[in-house]
């Protein structure tokens, strides 16, 4: 169980919440992790469980059909999901989607689309990623035209989290592709599963977190309503910049919360474990390097409750989040990594925890802009 005790920035209904939360995990979907991994996909019925319980989207206003509550209850959702080693996509329809659709969207677009993301009956995904063209979202070529009153839009999308499962697509496009710079072409397009042309590609095969659906998407002559434009057309760049504080303080978050699991199970290991006639914790260097790794993780979760509470208050900048997504990635990947060399060669086998968990943590460094893009988007501003 996460330890909670000594965190500042919770108060007792925050903390209530997360029993509902870890209650949930435990019966929903702790036991279906391994046939999950198996299949490449996680069950698409657990969305609406997860909504039935308000864990899913809880900052989204009443009037919406939401709880109205604050971003600390979807920091708890991402903590007890990645501490539980569940491979659940909740954080992106929670944490990042659904700010689109609140900040930008119009009243018809939140009037039918939000209620419907809160219960779990819509299942969302943000294409941005192209063939060629990762943290560089000025470059994408996947166009929107206007025919009429209708946009059509080709192009690919690769790396799609949700995308097999996903009901609605949030298409980040070019609706003008002569404009200079060429950031203001871009705008953000909603396109609905059911739509002619739209195709869900190979669910692609990766390193770690298997049972996530992580997919290429198709767009063939798609055409939608112009009114299916998220917010004011060629604004999609500035969109997707405003919210990214928030999307890389929920990485930062997750990655810190399956570290800690990752040491609680290392812990837990080498005091059972025996090498030599005595139990591998018994040695030095193993309790050296916890001991290092436990101050560590220690300073990390502070500096998560600052952010937070930065967050919160709506005052947590760009760089910040950029700075708390590089720490906390950078940190999950050398617990991930003293762990596993804890374990010895089990460590290298499946079968157990710490393996499936080496394996899924690589990402955190690639995904929501790539660690290097976090470095560069800090020093402009020294």
């Amino acid at each position: 169980m996460l330890e909670t005790l000594g965190r500042t920035v919770y108060t007792p209904d925050h903390e209530a919440f997360r029993e509902t939360v870890r209650s949930f995990l435990h019966k929903e979907a702790v036991p279906h992790i391994q046939r999950w991994d198996d299949q490449g996909i996680v069950d698409k019925d657990i969305w609406p469980k997860a909504g039935e319980l308000g864990m899913l989207c809880p900052t989204v206003p009443t009037e919406y059909g939401g709880l109205g509550l604050d971003f600390g209850y979807n920091a708890i959702i991402d903590e007890e999901v990645a501490y539980a080693g569940t491979p659940l996509g909740f954080s992106l329809q929670s944490d990042i989607v659904v700010n689109y659709l609140v900040s930008y969207g119009s009243e018809e677009q939140k009037r039918h689309w939000l209620p419907k993301l809160v219960s779990g009956e819509v299942v969302t995904a943000i294409a941005m990623t192209e063939p060629g063209t990762g943290s560089d979202l000025q470059s994408i070529r996947t166009t929107a035209k206007k025919d009429g009153n209708h946009y059509v839009i080709n192009g690919s999308k690769t790396y799609i989290t949700n995308g097999q499962n996903a009901d609605l697509v949030l298409v980040c496009c070019k609706t003008d592709t002569e404009v200079q710079p060429a950031w203001k072409g871009v705008s953000i397009i909603l396109v609905e599963a059911t739509r002619e042309g739209f195709k869900r590609g190979r669910n692609l095969d990766k390193i770690g977190q298997d049972a996530a659906d992580t997919s290429e998407l198709f767009f063939e002559d798609v055409r939608v309503p112009m009114t299916n434009c998220l917010g004011e057309e060629g604004k999609g760049f500035i969109y997707l910049m405003s919210e990214l504080p928030q999307e890389r303080l929920s990485i930062a978050i997750s990655s810190h919360a399956s570290a800690q699991r990752a040491f609680d199970d290392t812990v837990a290991f080498v005091k059972d474990r025996k090498a030599f006639g005595k139990p591998v914790f018994d040695f030095q260097n193993t309790r050296f390097t916890l001991a290092d790794l436990k101050s560590k993780l220690q300073v990390g979760w502070a500096h998560l409750d600052w952010a937070l509470a930065r967050h919160l208050k709506r005052q947590l900048t760009p760089e910040e989040g950029a700075a708390a997504k590089l720490f906390h990635t950078e940190l999950q990947w050398e617990v991930m990594d003293k762990c596993l060399q804890l374990h010895g060669g089990a460590g290298y086998m499946n079968e157990y925890p710490i393996a499936r968990a080496w394996r899924g943590a690589r990402v955190s460094r690639i995904y929501g802009g790539t660690n290097e893009i976090m470095k560069e988007l800090i020093g402009r501003t020294l």
